[in-house]
């Protein structure tokens, strides 16, 4: 099992668009993304920050893959 450490935002929105995510659209620093299937995930834009490991979970827990899987497409 990987260790989840944060992530750069732009890493974690390259792992979503390999999922089959595309960007939705963008209310100030949040970016929606949707699947085909209707899922949604908000990924925070702060380009000097990293997405928190709590968020990161989410994020991942929503786009319906492992911590391994998710990590090796980031």
């Amino acid at each position: 099992m990987a260790h989840l450490t944060p992530l750069p935002e732009r890493r974690v929105v390259r792992a979503l668009e390999k999922l089959g995510f595309q960007r939705h659209r963008q209310r100030g620093s949040h970016a929606s993304y949707t699947h085909p299937d209707r899922r949604v995930i908000t990924v925070p834009i702060h380009p000097t920050q990293e997405v928190a490991k709590g968020t990161l979970r989410e994020i991942i827990r929503v786009a319906g893959v492992t911590v391994d899987e998710f990590m090796a497409l980031a």
